[in-house]
């Protein structure tokens, strides 16, 4: 049947949803199952899948369309959606070929045909049970059991990665899904499960990587494509992110997590409206949802009249989430909170938040950072950063907007790149990963002549692509703070900006944000105490050192007590001539990817500066920064 249509292949899951409706009821939807029974009732009906699926010709849309309706028959019969995910999870690897967890023709990729085999299935079913319920520990038992029965069993080790990050035991579930890939490097549920734990942990390109693989495997895993687009969109490809989100949608037009994407799009765009509107259009598939109802709480300011949304919120972080997840509502809920002035609940929910992204997060190593600033202060003094380095380039395109996160630079970035001839490229990884891949070097030593071109062009081109006309390009990533030296020894024309706020302000700032488990000292007071105070004694290094006209710093507060003082000098600095625009900066339509995305598009206001008074009883270790001095 070469011309199977996807209206057919609607048809087709319908049918099989009600099919799987009694076993639904009987077995996964069940807190305890009769174990073996439903493995049995599972197993028939998957069987079943696989025998009207083996007669059709499915491709990508018609496979996707066929899942699409199934799920949704089984959530319009009553049936819970965590346990219409794992049947449709299930009907997908029988639909793509690939082996389910609990499927009898194959369990590892190998025939069961003995006693061995038929514990492995009822350990299987026994899990996809637990799971369904979320009972992840369990679960976790059930697939360590099967490793020790058969270690080389792909599909357990998968699933054993998936349960062990529910329970925010990412770096175990790592390694996991690479073994399991190591096992069967064409098993794409692996990849879209690493790929989407990556993005989790900050390594967005190696995310990228991950699901680029589980869509060459398997063109019709919608989850796969999803989870990409919010790669996509981390990484500031907006376009590429849209055109994944609209693909599920043009196959399953009430996919939440592609209706959220959307949303973060618009958000990120200055479409707040839209954005409202795709968040909740996602609710409507999922309501309980918790990026959706996090992305709610950053399109405004709440007020008393949201308390509908705060019950909901709080409804869901009662209700098991993984920690990530259940830390995105309780980030959501401190801001209603502080938008309410009602600091201690806020503070109590930012702490949870926090506390939540510390229990997954690597810990902090306060050690390695003072050794690493010790390398900079060491290796890039005055009279080497004054001296022209072969290799170096003559441009005075890139304008460097440096300062910790939260201080600001998202504010001077969108200030600058509306000007005509400016641009803003947002905040670029280039530069740490250069020093992450050239680590041994630039920590002991300039990059010799063929480094320095190597890193030139390749930032140029990097920085130019995508603003080829622009005299102006501002990369405002924080991080750069720590790079100066380097970054100047590459470019001695450019500028460099250093925004400077209050440090109590900007920690608490840091604290009442939620970051990738990457940023791990923002989780903990005294971990962020440590940092920004390594930070100040770094920037005071580069002060001091950097030729004279390289830095300008701009002192948050002053900034926006007097914006057309300041801007006037910013833009004196860079080279450009005086442009009204950059004072109604909140009108520039382009996108913002950081935290700090609503508030460039307001006008600009005081009510940050001093912010830290509303917590003082909360702030510990935080009081100590007072003392320090610019």
């Amino acid at each position: 049947m070469f011309g199977f249509n996807t209206r057919r292949a609607a048809e087709v899951g319908v049918a099989l949803a009600d099919k799987a409706v009694p076993v639904a009821r009987s077995g996964l939807a069940t807190r305890r199952p009769e174990i073996h029974q439903q493995g049995k009732e599972l197993q028939t009906f998957l069987a079943q899948v696989g025998r009207e699926a083996g007669t059709l010709r499915l491709g990508f849309f018609s496979r996707a369309k066929l899942a699409n309706s199934f799920k949704w028959r089984l959530l319009d019969s009553g049936i819970d959606r965590g346990v219409a995910d794992e049947l449709t999870g299930m009907v997908l690897m029988q639909l793509s070929g690939t082996p389910s967890a609990t499927a009898p023709a194959q369990v590892g990729g190998h025939t069961p045909a003995n006693a061995e085999s038929n514990k492995i299935e009822s350990l299987l079913a026994q899990a996809s049970a637990c799971g369904a319920q979320g009972a992840h520990a369990e679960a976790i038992d059930c697939y360590e059991q099967v490793l020790r029965i058969k270690l080389r069993h792909f599909v357990a080790r998968n699933n054993l990665g998936v349960a062990l990050l529910k329970l925010g035991r990412y770096e175990e579930a790592e390694a996991q899904f690479r073994q399991a890939i190591g096992v069967k490097p064409s098993y794409p549920d692996a990849h879209f499960n690493l790929g989407t734990l990556l993005r989790w942990r900050g390594d967005v390109a190696g995310s990228e990587t991950s699901l680029r693989r589980a869509l060459k495997l398997s063109p019709a895993h919608l989850e796969a494509r999803v989870s990409l687009g919010l790669t996509l969109t981390m990484l500031g490809r907006l376009s590429d992110a849209k055109d994944c989100f609209e693909k599920v949608l043009r196959v399953a037009p009430r996919h939440a997590g592609a209706l959220f994407g959307l949303g973060q799009i618009a958000g990120s765009e200055g479409r707040f409206d839209e954005a409202e509107s795709s968040f909740k259009r996602a609710l409507e598939s999922n309501a309980k949802m918790p990026s959706a109802w996090a992305g709610l709480a950053g399109l405004r300011k709440m007020s008393s009249a949201d308390s509908a949304w705060l019950k909901s919120a709080e409804d869901i972080v009662s209700s098991g989430l993984a920690p990530i997840e259940e830390a995105d509502v309780r980030f959501a809920i401190g801001k209603y909170y502080d938008d309410t002035a009602d600091f201690a609940r806020a503070f109590k929910n930012y702490k949870s938040g926090n506390e939540l992204l510390k229990s997954v997060a690597p810990t902090y190593d306060r050690a390695a950072r003072s050794h690493f600033v010790d390398d900079m202060i060491r290796v890039y003094t005055s009279a080497v950063l004054s001296t022209a380095q072969p290799g170096a380039s003559d441009s005075s395109r890139p304008v460097f907007v440096a300062g910790m996160m939260r201080s600001g630079t998202s504010l001077m970035e969108q200030i600058i790149s509306s000007h005509p001839l400016a641009a803003g490229a947002g905040e670029l990884s280039f530069w740490n990963d250069a020093v992450r891949k050239y680590d041994a070097t630039v920590r002991k030593q300039l990059p010799d002549e063929a480094l320095t071109k190597k890193l030139a062009e390749g930032y140029l081109r990097t920085l130019t692509t995508p603003y080829p006309d622009a005299r102006k390009i501002v990369d405002k990533a924080t991080l750069n703070s720590d790079y100066l030296g380097i970054i100047h020894s590459v470019f001695p024309n450019a500028r460099m900006i250093y925004v400077q706020r209050d440090p109590i302000d900007t920690c608490l700032s840091c604290y009442f944000h939620q970051f990738s488990t990457a940023h791990n000292f923002t989780f903990d007071l005294a971990d962020l105490a440590h940092y920004y105070r390594e930070h100040h004694r770094l920037m005071a290094h580069w002060r001091t050192t950097l030729p004279p006209g390289t830095l300008l710093e701009v002192p948050y507060a002053e900034l926006v007590a007097d914006q057309e003082k300041w801007t006037r000098k910013v833009l004196d600095f860079i080279g450009l001539e005086w442009d009204a625009h950059c004072l109604s900066f909140h009108q520039t339509q382009r996108p913002v990817l950081t935290a700090s995305f609503w508030q460039v598009r307001q006008k600009i206001y005081k009510s940050a500066v001093g912010r830290w008074h509303n917590y003082e009883k909360f702030i510990g270790p935080l009081r100590e920064l007072q003392n320090l001095t610019p």
